[in-house]
């Protein structure tokens, strides 16, 4: 296994734009879910199920990143408000996926970024956790 690149450094401005870019997304999302009309209890209740996708590190890191990743794209909940707007689906599948993607947001913000398979602490983002001297 190859080791992951190194990503930027804390606080570099790559970083600073990608935090801010998961604030922008996240905030978009609260405004297009609150235009719903979907319940607030649905959002709260929903937010954190993509974290779910943790479980994959009880088989191995690799495996952990893998779904984790799987569930901490834009591209699945993305596909659901493309489908969901193009098809004027009536229901939950609009709301559910603005939750998703808020989630994903807010993870971005708070430095939680896709994840290597060395470990849940190696992401895109950077280096959770102390760092080590």
């Amino acid at each position: 296994m190859h080791p992951p690149m190194l990503p930027p450094p804390r606080g570099s401005s790559v970083q600073f734009l990608l935090r801010c870019e998961g604030l922008a997304i996240a905030a978009v999302t609260a405004v297009l879910y609150a235009r719903t009309g979907a319940s607030w209890w649905l959002f709260a209740v929903l937010w954190l199920v993509p974290d779910l996708s943790m479980l994959g590190y009880l088989n191995s890191p690799c495996r952990g990143a893998r779904v984790y990743n799987a569930f901490h794209t834009y591209i699945v909940p993305g596909t659901l408000v493309f489908c969901a707007l193009l098809l004027h689906v009536r229901g939950p599948l609009l709301p559910i996926a603005l939750i998703w993607i808020n989630h994903i947001g807010v993870d971005r913000l708070f430095g939680y970024g896709l994840k290597y398979g060395e470990g849940f602490g190696y992401t895109h983002l950077g280096r959770l956790g102390k760092q080590r001297p």
